[in-house]
């Protein structure tokens, strides 16, 4: 189960993050996705829609920052992702602040070799 939460806003939107398993060709770790939705049922289908099919929220253990709300906001796309921040103590080069980036380059596959 993904842990995530949301968060509604003053225009009865919601914004909703969850942190997720990276896809296995790409490696070890987790993503953190933000989608603007609707509602959260929606919110879920546009990722359902996209192939991540057994993803579901239960409860409100991590909501979004209000940091990752302006982003989701000011994408054309509502729907961002970057890598999941490890837990415990940051050194050295994780301290580096990865920019979100648009769902696409998440699901596209890498080019098979010639």
């Amino acid at each position: 189960m993904a842990a995530g939460g949301f968060c509604k806003l003053p225009n009865g939107t919601v914004v909703v993050a969850l942190n997720l398993p990276r896809p296995a060709a790409d490696g070890p770790g987790a993503v953190r996705v933000l989608v603007h939705a609707g509602n959260r049922a929606r919110a879920l289908t546009r990722l359902r829609n996209l192939g991540l099919r057994a993803v579901y929220l239960r409860g409100n253990a991590a909501p979004p920052t209000p940091d990752e709300i302006t982003a989701v906001l000011h994408h054309p796309d509502g729907l961002i992702w970057r890598t999941a921040p490890c837990p415990g103590p940051l050194t050295g080069p994780e301290l580096a602040v990865e920019l979100w980036q648009p769902i696409r380059a998440l699901l596209r596959r890498p080019a098979a070799p010639a």
